[in-house]
């Protein structure tokens, strides 16, 4: 197919609210279905949101109990992947007939499952989930509260349009990566993020560039009062603007030029029809993975075992 419809939504989770964030990115997919998308992005951590502005209560050497009441709270909110609850947007998916890659903090589904990650579920036309994707390397503090992903889920995903694939924010600044994405064929590169800086739509650029591929990025905005009350640390809000993201979710080409420029300041949905074709017209000269690579100079390997953070081997038997 030479041409795909595409959505990004920016839309802001229900925070903390497993099925109020659930229902809203349902309802998101369901529209894109009507506007005739045949791809939507949600933002990273849309389930059940991201935690933009808290400590948790942790400094080194110490955690305060506060902060443990508010993850608690979080983790509750939390989903595994498989997870019933998030069936809403797997139906919201089949019913449109479309593609959807939501945002979610995920619960492990091992041991206890104590640990959570920040990843992108794919889901398909059929309502079934296609993948999973965990970031590899979470950013700053975000490690206190999610864990890394390892590189069984360098996740992409065939479609008639071509190859699904990408990296969650500050994972798109790790070349190797990026280059991983690129070895598998994206041709539709997938960014979800936090990040609401001006730099973040030169990296945008810069990877439909090198990657001769259409890229998706997806924010969220977000203001102070969409926090809800009873937070155990709400007051550490206290000095932070009333909007803490404004947004940025943009659409750009192979050329590096926007389809649809950042949308800043509000919630909303960006509609594009991509020429894939591009896609080709852009290897006229350059191909990262093609014939403007130097394998003769260069190596590269990626390792996708799953990397269990521990295993149980039963005891040989006499």
């Amino acid at each position: 197919m030479d041409r795909i419809s595409v959505a990004v939504a920016q839309v802001a989770s229900v925070f903390a609210d497993k099925a109020a964030s659930i229902a809203k990115a349902a309802d998101a997919i369901a529209e894109a279905g009507r506007q005739g998308a045949d791809l939507v992005l949600l933002p990273e951590a849309m389930i059940p949101g991201y935690p933009r502005g808290f400590s948790y209560g942790a400094y080194v050497g110490n955690r305060s109990q506060a902060g443990r009441e508010d993850f608690a709270r979080f983790w509750k909110a939390s989903v595994t992947a498989n997870d019933a609850e998030t069936r809403p947007f797997r139906e919201a998916a089949q019913e449109a007939g479309l593609y959807a890659v939501v945002g979610i903090s995920e619960r492990s589904d091992a041991g206890n499952g104590g640990t959570l990650y920040n990843s992108m579920l794919y889901l398909g036309p059929a309502g079934d989930i296609l993948g999973v994707h965990r970031k590899l390397m979470p950013t700053g503090s975000e490690r206190l509260i999610w864990g890394s992903g390892d590189g069984s889920t360098l996740t992409t995903v065939e479609s008639p349009f071509g190859t699904i694939g990408g990296l969650i924010c500050w994972e798109n600044y790790m070349p190797l990566a990026r280059m991983a994405m690129y070895a598998k064929g994206v041709s539709i590169y997938l960014a979800p993020t936090a990040d609401q800086r001006d730099s973040w739509q030169a990296t945008l650029r810069h990877i439909a560039c090198e990657g001769r591929c259409f890229v998706l990025g997806c924010n969220q905005f977000f203001t102070k009062s969409m926090y809800p009350q009873g937070l155990a640390l709400i007051d550490e809000l206290a000095d932070l603007p009333e909007e803490l993201c404004r947004g940025g979710s943009a659409i750009v080409d192979p050329f590096g030029d926007y389809v649809c420029e950042p949308l800043y300041g509000a919630e909303g949905v960006l509609y594009a029809e991509l020429d894939l074709n591009k896609i080709h017209q852009g290897h006229l000269d350059f191909d990262v993975v093609g014939h403007y690579n130097r394998p003769d100079v260069f190596k590269f390997s990626v390792n996708e075992a799953p990397n269990p953070a521990m295993t149980i081997e039963a005891a040989d038997t006499l």
